[in-house]
Formats: structure tokens, sequence, C-alpha cells
């Protein structure tokens, strides 16, 4: 068996003439062929990820939270969990440092492991919500909007559905995800999935588009005010269950059936605006973007989900400085970290009306 042989030595020595680029992190970083390299080991450090060298077959594996990722110097094949991706730009070694590409830093490290900051614990009020449905908009066959340099609006849903998902479970809020890989499924099991989950709130991600190319911005939507409450409460009183205490008596009326889930959507769609308020302030404030606003719409997921329900619609890929924005991984990440923060806002003033109705 080869010896595996850690080279912190050699991950220290960097040149003093090459280009740099700034990170939150500061992490050394180098322009290689028109393309921004990152040193993996302050990289692994900077986020508490194992790491070990094989010299001989110039294998390197990185694990942490069950993942293990494993990359081959001078190739642009990795196996992420086992599952097989190809870079643009091989992994390298410059100036005696391993060496990895912008791109794998952003969609494998920054989408499996948090940026680890000593010190730093953000404080958010998330303690009334319990479980989340995140959806990421399209998949497989379906790849939705995709922009004039072939960015597809599936991958830029699951990557930010996927970020956003980290940051919930960092909090201690369980997730469900419609999707977690690139696979097509109906509207009808989205919202399935969504009803049978328990969850406190639905979030669906989606990248918009438009014959105006200089249209942007970001916008959020809930169920519109057209769709039809005692409609649909009489539908699912047909086909649910009432999951509540005391209202065993409802069982034995349609009518009360009918009149409890009317009650009900009401309320969610109340509670579906003050969500999507909450997260269009936050990304106005964290994200030097056009904010739309909110909006009432009659997508599928909306009308079907049976709780506080939002789609946000994170950018436009039809425009061409969006879409650029949209493919860097930092950018979803900072996408992520402020729709998680509109949700923390929503949370807190949910807390602070309970405690004044006492």
């Amino acid at each position: 068996m080869k010896k595996l042989i850690l080279i912190s030595a050699i991950c220290a020595t960097i040149l003093s003439g090459c280009a740099s680029v700034h990170t939150r992190e500061a992490l050394p970083a180098y322009s290689l062929n028109n393309t921004t390299y990152y040193a993996l080991v302050p990289l692994c450090n900077a986020r508490k990820i194992e790491w070990q060298y094989d010299t001989y077959s110039k294998i390197v594996g990185l694990n942490k939270d069950n993942h293990r990722i494993n990359l081959m110097v001078g190739d642009t094949l990795i196996l992420v969990d086992g599952k097989p991706q190809h870079l643009k730009h091989p992994v390298d070694i410059y100036q005696g440092a391993l060496v990895v590409p912008e791109k794998f830093k952003e969609e494998v490290i920054d989408s499996l492991f948090q940026e680890y900051y000593p010190g730093r614990k953000p404080a958010l009020a998330l303690t009334n919500i319990r479980k989340v449905v995140i959806d990421a908009g399209h998949g497989g066959n379906d790849p939705g909007t995709i922009g004039r340099t072939g960015l597809r609006e599936k991958d830029v849903n699951l990557d930010i559905a996927k970020r956003l998902g980290n940051l919930f479970k960092a909090q201690g809020v369980a997730v469900d995800y419609t999707r977690s890989s690139d696979r097509f499924i109906p509207l009808s099991g989205r919202v399935d999935i969504a009803n049978r989950s328990g969850a406190d709130l639905f979030i669906s991600i989606h990248a918009n588009a438009n014959r105006v190319r200089s249209m942007n911005g970001f916008e959020v939507y809930y169920v519109a005010n057209s769709v039809n409450d005692n409609a649909r409460a009489q539908g699912t009183a047909r086909s649910a269950q009432l999951d509540l205490k005391g209202a065993e008596f409802a069982g034995r009326s349609l009518d009360l059936r009918t009149t409890l889930w009317d009650m009900i959507y009401t309320y969610n769609r109340a509670e579906s605006i003050e969500l999507s308020r909450s997260i269009c302030s936050a990304i106005g404030n964290d994200l030097d973007t056009r904010v739309i606003g909110v909006k009432g719409g009659r997508y599928y997921v909306l009308k079907g989900a049976r709780m506080p329900a939002a789609l946000i619609e994170v950018g436009f890929l039809s425009n061409s400085n969006e879409e650029r924005l949209l493919n860097s991984g930092s950018y979803r990440q900072k996408i992520a970290e402020a729709i998680i923060k509109g949700v923390a806002g929503y949370s807190r003033d949910a807390q602070l009306m309970e405690v004044a109705k006492r």
C-alpha cells in the first residue's frame, strides 16, 4: 500500500510575483492560463476538511461530514461521493502548492461545506420553524430557461437550493428537497412531497427570462388572490385529513372540513405574503441587485402547497449581466444567505406577533 504523505511544507510555498485574488477567507489565489486557481490546503483548513495526498499516484482525498472527494493532479475528472464530475480546468501544482480551479471551489467545496469564520456564529431567529421544503425548479429533461452562454436554469436552481438547504441545516432546521439531483419531478409530485413532509414552509427556486434582454431583477411570488380558497378547500377536504389537535369533530362533516381548510388557505396566503416581503427586503439589503418586489401568481406549486409558500425568481438568465452573476458560485451563495435571512426576519416578526397577542 502506498504511503500517504502530507504536503504541508510545499503548500506553504507561494510565488511572490503572481497575480493574486482577494477573498473573504484570505486564500492564496493565482491566475493561471486566464483561470483563477486557489491553494487547496489553506482552503481545506478554512473549511476544516481533512485531506491526504499520495505523491506516487498524485491523488488527493478530501473528507468531511461523510462526504469524500477524490482529485488527481493534472486531470479534470473528480469523484464526489463516488460520482464522477468533470472540471473545465485540471487540478495542478503551482510553485509547490496544490491548486484547484475556481469552479471546483464554488461548485463543490462551497456547495458541500459552508465557509468557516472563527468567532462568527450567525444568530438567526428560526426557533418556530422546524422543517422546510426546498423546491429546485425544472430538472432532468426540462432545463428551464437557458442563457446565451448556455447556463441552464435547472442547474442554477439546484445549486441555490442545496446551498440554502445547508444553511437551514446549520441552524437546526430539517430540510426536504423535491429533488436533490438532476432529475425531472412533475409539478404534482413536488406538491405531494411538500404536503407529505409536514413542513412549516415551502420555498421554490427559479430563474427568470424575458424577451426584453434588459429586464433584470429579483422577485418573489405568493399564491394569487384570484385563486379561490374555497374551491381549493373543497378539493382538499375530500382527499386530505386534518392534522389539528382538538379538531376530531371535523372528520365527521365534509362541510366542516371544507370550512377549516378554507381558513387554513386564507391564513397561509397572508403568511406567504409576509414571507415574500421579508425575503425581498433581505435581498435588497444584502445584494446589489434590483428588487422587483412581491407578486401574486397562479403557479401550480403555490396553489397546491398546504403551508405558507413562496416562489423565488433569483434573476433573469436572458439578461447577460445577471446570467454572468448567476454563473458564479459565490453570488449564488449570497442569494442563499439573503433568502435565509429573509426567512429569519419573517420568523422573528411572527414570534413578536405571538408575544403581542398574549
